[in-house]
């Protein structure tokens, strides 16, 4: 079909633009990742986009939802090479450990953030090209790690002053007890094969854990009459869950137990643990001891989590109180006036604050709407007058500025202008 070449072309569908009025919230949320990443010693790591697709057929499960359906995949036509652009980041991270053998001289804590990409239908906080916050720890086994990953995850949610989230945890046992519990499933489901939905037909003997995680209201009750994991469980596991549970509640940690909280993913055993808000998933994670080996690496444990961010940031728009992006709104006329505002402008930059200098002249009237509409909390106006008298004019343009009440000015001499408006940010 034949396209007008002076239409205007648009973006991919569910891969969406972050607009430069959204930037202080995602600016926010990273901030507080990364002070909390800090806090707790896990260090960055920064993984390609891109990855052969075996990595994440190996690592994921063939039989799934990611790789049967969502990936988006394709053959190099350079070199032939099949490669995926990574739907999660997991198998990449651990893929780069292993190559890297970061795991050499002990257990490695880490995390990463970036897009993620799903050929998914587009909607509400689910996108296309989505991001994520994850973090992985590798080479240590014990349910004391576990609990500090969910520690970490309290922290956020704390620092960013979010409402109340509900923390879920299950176990998933270890492979032989999986494998006794699946085909008590299998044999559960088969008995009532007439009340199956495609979805679970389709899983019965490829992923029959999943049907447990059935969101169809007419399988419910099958599901929720299906055998319990717990009930497979040996001492070992059953000692790992409950050393979770006991360091929890130590620090004070609300959670339930889901006894239908389950992975479609291969590697998970053990602990897994999702934060909800609001009926919706923020945060998944959980123990995937075989990964490292599966993708080839020396047997190592690994446990981690992601955070959906377009989910979180939904919650923080909601309660948003914007924050204005600029500090100071430079007004200025005249050729002197100018080069005295870049002056000034540089050295209140020096005190690292945010300055929008005016651009492409205009009467002082239309400067000061601009001035007003950025959000500013002063501005500084400068004219030709100003420059001959060595002074600025400073106007609080925000109630509880303290360049006198919101609305008036104070002339102050230039050599003073930076300290001044200085001082009074320092006092708000």
């Amino acid at each position: 079909m034949a396209s007008n070449k002076n239409e205007p072309l648009r973006g991919v569908r569910g891969m969406n633009d972050i607009l430069p009025a959204d930037e202080p919230l995602w600016q926010r949320f990273e901030d507080a990742v990364a002070g909390v990443m800090n806090a707790y010693a896990y260090r960055r790591i920064r993984t390609p986009i891109l990855e052969h697709t075996r990595l994440f057929v190996r690592g994921i499960g063939e039989v799934t939802d990611i790789v049967e359906k969502e990936m988006y995949s394709f053959t190099d036509a350079l070199n032939g090479e099949h490669l995926s652009l990574r739907p999660e980041n997991t198998a990449g991270v651990v893929r780069s450990v292993i190559e890297h053998n970061l795991l050499y001289d002990g257990p490695r804590r880490l995390w990463y953030t970036g897009p993620m990409f799903r050929h998914e239908r587009p909607q509400k906080g689910r996108y296309r090209q989505f991001h994520q916050v994850g973090a992985e720890a590798m080479g240590l086994t014990g349910p004391d790690i576990d609990a500090e990953l969910i520690l970490l995850c309290q922290r956020l949610w704390d620092d960013l002053d979010l409402p109340p989230v509900t923390l879920e945890i299950n176990t998933l046992g270890q492979a032989a007890e999986r494998a006794a519990h699946r085909a008590a499933l299998i044999a559960h489901f088969e008995a009532h094969a007439d009340q199956l939905d495609e979805d679970a037909r389709r899983r019965l003997h490829s992923n029959p854990l999943r049907i447990l995680d059935t969101k169809n209201p007419a399988m419910q009750g099958l599901a929720d009459s299906a055998p319990k994991l717990i009930d497979f469980l040996g001492a070992e596991s059953l000692a790992h869950f409950e050393g979770l549970q006991r360091l929890l509640k130590s620090q004070n940690i609300p959670f339930r137990i889901n006894p239908r909280l389950v992975r479609g993913l291969d590697y998970y055993n053990l602990t897994v643990f999702e934060w909800i808000f609001d009926g919706l998933t923020i945060c998944g994670g959980g123990r995937y001891d075989p990964l490292i080996e599966m993708l080839g690496g020396k047997p190592a444990p690994g446990v981690g989590f992601a955070i959906g961010v377009e989910r979180v940031l939904e919650i923080l728009r909601r309660q948003e109180q914007s924050a204005p992006s600029v500090d100071v709104y430079v007004v200025q006329q005249g050729e002197a006036a100018l080069e005295a505002a870049l002056q000034c402008a540089e050295r209140l930059r020096d005190y690292a604050v945010s300055v929008q200098m005016h651009a492409g002249g205009g009467s002082f009237k239309s400067q000061m709407k601009r001035a007003d509409g950025s959000g500013a909390a002063y501005a500084i106006i400068l004219g030709d007058n100003e420059v001959a008298q060595g002074v600025a004019s400073v106007k609080a343009l925000r109630e509880g500025g303290q360049a006198g009440a919101s609305g008036a000015q104070v002339s102050v001499p230039m050599a003073q202008v930076a300290d001044y408006i200085r001082e009074r940010m320092l006092g708000q």
